[in-house]
């Protein structure tokens, strides 16, 4: 009787377990990170008695999760790209919204900004039309300083975010090394098995970590897992967490860098190469490739539009008669560190070559290595010019002119051209009749019979020497044409002409559609003039100072003639956008960017869903299914109990035949 009696006492045993798997998995239906969990059982090794082996009952021999590595690991991997998106798609939205506003934008005031200046042009004396240019170009310049603003407050907003989310990591690093630790005693007391729930918390720290930033894990003999991070930065290691945080040293681009600190308490700077993934990785591609990359597209719009505007107005006369000076300022060119002994500006006669990029530059002992520092790619030595004089090079490359001691220097210094200047573009000039609209060279013709010569453009091309607020000083510069020779001849009697070039070579059979000079003379002062047609025996060309000359608007036309001229990207030479264009492109870059990240939202928002769902048909518990169960194995507790009702019943009536 006592055979039956222990079967019925095992059965009793496993249906209770049973019972008590199935309301653990009922109770934590709702439990994030929860896996059902299964009674394992077998039977108890059986006896041999009178010629047969007789069973001995049944034995729990386990409580095994619901798991799925497969599964799980396809959770993970779609939940850290829809974090990566998402925190991606709320910074490059906010981006997309401030640069593509129609009100808010650039485009607005640009157009307010040229018709301003038409205004000027087509009434050059008007004092009022001209104080009207000079505020909307404080309008345009407060417009660009707004964006920029804008863009460093998204920035800011990237950097305050992605210091909650190291704190969050460094909490959930922490939190999983301490149920490493926990888990490692569990299996000590459970004879090699861990507790089923501890897992299930490790787990769940890792699925919230794994938004955070991408995670994998490797199992380790002992029951903990080691996490890393990234592309495999290691976080946590047993019962032991590193710590992430967000440090004062900047890098390359000038930027705060993700520190780690050890378990030795050293801190090192951490590559964003190793990190990806998760809100941190969408964070991290927001700063760079978004409001990094528009501030700089900006200032390559506030730089372009100042210095060409500028060169234009330096070279035109104010209503006083004097040489116009800046109207737009906007700062030199930053270089870090400002000690590194390098100084760059932007070459005035190649401002299209300019990309927008910042640099680093370093003499590695034979040659200047020149590195884009965004694209990590060295500018070919084909594009850049290099030339050493008196213990000074000077480097010409995309736009900017770079000057450094001969073979310095040998630490890198880093170069920013165009990323601060939109927040520091403003309006140079105050006064209206400071306006330089007026040419400072008039050109006059005294034609004979039978003559068609044109005087088709004349202007000042550089003021070399002269400053800014003095007058030109031109001589009267007479030339005549010898038909014979084929040429226009320089009085060189009259005063002052001495330096100015003899004789202009102009034959009517191949330059009559047209030909150009550029007269140089002395201080580098530089005359443009063009002719056409086929001028007479005689005829006399005139060019002087145009002293009077308040009613002229020349130099207004080619000022407003920059709205529409081709200034940026140039390739090979020649400049493919106009302001305008290149305003336009930024707002469509930005917009795609936008459009592609929320689509990849959306999409890894799905694959999510269905990852989840495959995941929980296998681990998640169905509260349907588990009320079967809960009457299956209360039957079974019941027909348990029976058995042992009837061998204890039996039991008794053997002791009362025996008495």
């Amino acid at each position: 009787m006592s055979s039956l009696l222990n079967i019925g006492l095992t059965g009793l045993s496993a249906s209770q377990a049973y019972l008590n798997t199935t309301g653990h998995n009922i109770a934590n239906a709702a439990t994030p990170g929860f896996h059902r969990q299964n009674v394992t059982q077998e039977a108890r090794d059986p006896q041999y008695r009178g010629g047969a082996f007789f069973g001995t009952g049944t034995g729990v021999t386990g409580v095994e999760r619901s798991y799925s590595q497969l599964l799980e690991g396809q959770v993970l991997s779609a939940d850290s790209r829809r974090s990566e998106y998402a925190a991606y798609s709320q910074f490059i939205s906010q981006l997309d919204n401030v640069l593509a506003d129609a009100d808010t934008g650039l485009t607005p005031a640009l157009n307010e900004f040229f018709g301003a200046l038409q205004n000027v042009t087509s009434n050059p004396t008007n004092v009022a039309a001209r104080q009207a240019l000079i505020s909307s170009g404080e309008t345009l310049s407060a417009r660009f300083r707004t964006l920029d603003g804008r863009i460093s407050e998204i920035s800011e907003g990237i950097e305050t975010e992605m210091r909650s989310t190291l704190e969050s990591i460094n909490g959930y690093a922490a939190a999983i090394a301490e149920l490493n630790e926990r888990i490692v005693t569990s299996r000590a007391g459970g004879a090699g098995s861990a507790a089923n729930d501890l897992l299930d918390q490790r787990d769940q720290a890792i699925a919230e970590l794994n938004r955070l930033v991408k995670v994998s894990t490797v199992a380790q003999r002992d029951g903990t897992l080691t996490v890393f991070i990234g592309s495999g930065q290691s976080l946590v290691m047993g019962n032991r967490a590193k710590q992430l945080e967000l440090g004062e040293q900047l890098d390359e681009n000038g930027r705060s860098m993700i520190m780690v600190r050890g378990n030795s308490g050293v801190v090192e700077p951490l590559a964003e190469s190793l990190l990806g993934g998760g809100t941190l990785g969408g964070l991290l591609a927001a700063r760079s490739e978004g409001t990094a990359s528009a501030q700089r597209s900006l200032g390559l719009l506030a730089t372009t539009l100042a210095t060409e505007f500028n060169n234009q107005h330096a070279v035109g006369l104010d209503l006083d008669g004097r040489l116009g000076g800046e109207f737009f300022k906007i700062g030199g060119v930053r270089v870090d560190p400002p000690d590194s002994g390098v100084s760059v500006r932007i070459d005035p006669q190649q401002v299209s070559a300019l990309t927008g990029s910042d640099y680093s530059l370093r003499y590695d002992g034979t040659s200047y290595q020149l590195i884009d520092i965004a694209t990590g790619n060295p500018v070919p030595a084909a594009q850049m010019q290099v030339t050493t004089s008196g213990g000074t090079s000077t480097i010409k490359a995309h736009g900017l002119i770079f000057t450094a001691a001969a073979g310095a220097p040998t630490e890198s210094a880093f170069v920013y051209p165009t990323r601060y200047t939109a927040g520091a573009i403003e309006v140079a000039i105050r006064d209206p009749r400071a306006v330089a609209a007026a040419a400072p060279v008039l050109a006059s013709l005294a034609t004979g019979e039978g003559s068609s010569l044109q005087v088709r453009q004349s202007g000042l091309a550089d003021r070399g020497s002269a400053a800014s607020g003095t007058e030109l000083g031109l001589p009267a510069l007479r030339y005549t044409y010898d038909a014979a020779d084929k040429r226009f001849e320089l009085d060189t009697t009259a005063p002052g002409v001495a330096g100015w070039p003899a004789s202009l070579d102009y034959d009517p059979a191949t330059s009559a559609a047209g030909k150009s000079f550029t007269l140089e003379g002395p201080g580098g002062l530089q005359v443009e003039l063009k002719l056409s047609g086929t001028p007479a025996a005689n005829d006399v060309i005139t060019l002087a100072d145009n002293k009077g000359g308040v009613a002229d608007n020349r130099n207004a036309a080619l000022l407003g003639a920059l709205q529409t001229d081709k200034l940026m990207f140039g390739s090979g030479g020649q400049a493919t956008a106009t302001l305008n264009n290149a305003y336009a492109q930024l707002v469509a870059k930005v917009g795609s960017k936008t459009r592609e990240v929320q689509a990849g939202e959306r999409t890894q928002t799905s694959l999510l869903q269905q990852a989840k769902a495959s995941r929980d048909a296998v681990s998640g518990v169905n509260l349907d299914e588990e009320a079967a169960n809960l009457v299956r194995f209360q039957q079974s507790y019941q027909a348990a109990a029976k058995v042992m009702g009837v061998a204890q019943r039996l039991f008794d009536e053997m002791l009362a035949i025996a008495r």
